[in-house]
């Protein structure tokens, strides 16, 4: 339960989405019995048409975790397509390096181990999409850090945006999480404003936004 839709509603879309086989299922099966936070099935789908639609190629990744999104995005892409992706968490980068390897994905796939506000800087190159999936409280600092290397026409996307509800009711706030709910609420006011990204916040999930660079 995120409160970003009605129960019946994420059942009912989650449902009509066919299960994952193969690698992507046996990463599931690990994350649903660690704990561990992936992207939902209904953001895997999104991205899927995303990439496809847009011919996406060359992705820079913000938050590998154990590396599910990452050969997902890779599967979606297909043949000769090149991801760099960061987890500052070194148990979870060295799993993650596992799951690509059995993936076959290798040779497309690096792994950057180390805080994305410490390297970004140092990485080069120009992206077709960056996808963000790491700290909330963050976001807008990575954007800083890390638009100028996304190509014209490029898309810009991050989850977890609305974050359980809280950056759009109030009454749904935990205290604790006061900071990361402010943090992101002005991030989503600057994306939704900025002249050079056209922006949308889509509801599914925990909240994605989808921006595409303009110039």
């Amino acid at each position: 339960m995120t409160n970003i839709n009605h129960d019946y509603i994420d059942r009912f879309l989650i449902g009509m989405i066919p299960e994952r086989i193969g690698i992507l299922k046996e990463i599931e099966e690990y994350a649903k019995e660690n704990h561990v936070p992936i992207i939902t099935p209904d953001i895997a789908s999104l991205l899927a048409v995303l990439i496809k639609t847009a011919k996406v190629k060359t992705i820079l990744e913000i938050g590998t975790a154990i590396g599910y999104s990452a050969i997902h995005m890779g599967m979606c892409a297909k043949e000769d397509f090149s991801i760099t992706t960061i987890e500052r968490n070194e148990e979870s980068a060295a799993l993650a390096a596992d799951f690509i390897k059995k993936a076959g994905m290798g040779d497309n796939i690096k792994i950057i181990t180390g805080a994305a506000e410490e390297v970004l800087n140092d990485i080069p190159g120009s992206f077709d999409m960056i996808f963000v999936d790491a700290a909330k409280g963050q976001y807008m600092d990575f954007m800083k850090k890390s638009i100028d290397k996304l190509r014209v026409g490029g898309l810009y996307i991050c989850d977890n945006v609305l974050f359980r509800g809280m950056v759009a009711d109030r009454s749904l706030l935990i205290r604790r999480k006061i900071t990361i709910v402010k943090r992101l609420k002005k991030f989503l006011s600057f994306i939704s404003s900025c002249e050079s990204l056209e922006t949308v916040i889509i509801p599914i999930g925990d909240g994605i936004s989808v921006c595409c660079k303009l110039k």
